[in-house]
C-alpha cells in the first residue's frame, strides 16, 4: 500500500549567508531516501541507481498505476503532489535524505515547485541530512566555457529555478546540493525524440529540420551517468554544493541532427530552420533550446569523483531507432 500522512503544519526555512564549509560525507552506505519524479525520465534511473546501491527508496507519486511502476521497481509509493507541502513535509521528516525531481512542466511548476522545496527544507532544518535539489543548464544562457562560476542568464522558460536553487543552497542545517542537468540522451528518451520528430521538407530527398541553425551547441549527458551524479551528490556533497551535470561532450545542434536523420533512414540529410520559425514551433522551449552552451561538470569530478563513461550522445544515437513516424 502507499504510505498516508497527516501533518498540519510546515515548518520555516533559516537562511545563511553562504554555504556552509563541512567535511566530505560518505560514510553512510544507504539510508532512507525521498525521491520525487521517480517515474520520470532522469527520476527513473535515479531510482533504478539508488536501488542498486542499497539504498531504501520512498517515491513520492499522484497516482495508483505510478505506485505500482514504482513499486515494480523495488521503491515504497507514497500518494502526493507537489502541491500538498503538508504531506511532503511529513514524508521528508520520515526520511535521511530528499533528492527532488518531479516538476509539474507547466504554468504551476515555479508554485508547486517553491512548495515542494519549503516544505523539504523546513522538514530537514537542523539534521544535516542531504537535500538534492534540481535546475538546469540553460540557466546559464549562451557561453563557451559554461562552468559552476559562470553567471546566471537564464532563458524564460526556467528563469524561476534561478531564485530557487539559490534558496536551497543557502538554507541552514541542511546538507544541500544543486545539479544542473545538461540535454540528457540515453535509453531511447529525451530531447533527441523532439529532434527526430522536426518537419522534414518535401520532395524525393527529404531532409530533417534541424533546431534553430544548428550552429549552437548543446552541453548534453547521458540519462545513467545523470543518475550516478545524484546519488554522488547525495551521498557526499558538501552542503551548499552545486554541480553541472554535463559530459564535457558538446556537440553541434546540426551534428547532433544529422546523427538522427541517418538513424531515421534520411541519410543525414538536415536543413536549418530560421529562429522565427523555431520560436513559432516551439515556444518558449524553442528559446532555450537555440542558446549555444559549452560546459564540463568538473567541479562534480573533482569534488565527488564522478566519471562519466556511457557512450556519448553520437554513439548513442547510432544505436538508436527512432521511428519515422515521428
Amino acid at each position: 500500500m502507499a504510505v498516508t500522512v497527516d501533518v498540519r503544519a510546515t515548518a520555516g526555512v533559516s537562511i545563511r549567508s553562504g554555504p556552509a564549509t563541512v567535511p566530505e560525507y560518505g560514510k553512510r552506505k544507504t539510508m532512507r531516501v525521498l525521491l520525487t519524479g521517480g517515474t520520470g525520465y532522469v527520476g527513473a534511473s535515479v531510482l533504478d541507481r539508488l536501488i542498486a546501491k542499497g539504498h531504501q527508496v520512498t517515491a513520492v507519486v499522484r497516482t495508483a498505476d505510478k505506485a505500482a511502476v514504482v513499486r515494480n521497481r523495488g521503491a515504497e509509493p507514497a500518494l502526493a503532489d507537489l502541491s500538498d507541502g503538508t504531506a511532503l513535509h511529513a514524508l521528508a521528516t520520515a526520511s535521511e535524505g530528499v533528492i527532488h525531481l518531479a516538476s509539474p512542466g507547466d504554468e504551476t511548476s515555479a508554485t508547486a515547485d517553491k512548495t515542494a522545496v519549503t516544505s523539504f527544507l523546513g522538514a530537514l532544518r537542523g539534521t544535516d541530512r542531504p537535500f538534492v535539489h534540481t535546475t538546469g543548464v540553460w540557466v546559464h544562457g549562451s557561453g563557451s566555457t559554461i562552468s559552476e562560476s559562470t553567471a546566471m542568464n537564464a532563458p524564460r522558460l526556467t528563469a524561476w529555478r534561478v531564485p530557487l536553487a539559490e534558496l536551497v543552497r543557502r538554507a541552514e542545517g541542511v546538507r544541500t546540493s544543486v545539479i544542473a542537468p545538461a540535454v540528457v540522451y540515453g535509453r531511447g528518451g529525451g530531447l533527441l525524440n523532439l529532434v527526430a520528430a522536426g518537419p522534414r521538407t518535401a520532395g524525393n530527398a527529404p531532409a530533417l529540420t534541424m533546431v534553430g541553425p544548428g550552429d549552437q551547441h548543446w552541453s548534453t549527458v547521458h540519462v545513467d551517468d545523470l543518475a550516478e551524479l545524484y546519488t554522488l551528490a547525495l551521498e557526499k556533497a558538501p552542503a551548499g554544493s552545486y554541480f553541472l551535470g554535463a559530459s564535457g561532450i558538446n556537440p553541434t545542434v546540426r551534428e547532433i541532427s544529422e546523427a538522427v536523420s541517418r538513424s531515421l533512414g534520411l541519410s543525414g540529410r538536415v536543413e536549418p530552420e530560421p529562429v522565427v520559425q523555431t520560436l513559432d514551433r516551439l515556444g518558449l522551449l524553442g528559446e532555450a533550446l537555440l542558446l549555444d552552451q559549452e560546459a564540463t561538470g568538473d567541479t562534480a569530478r573533482r569534488v565527488l569523483g564522478w566519471v562519466p563513461e556511457r557512450p556519448s550522445i553520437l554513439d548513442d544515437i547510432a544505436q538508436t531507432r527512432f521511428s519515422a513516424a515521428l
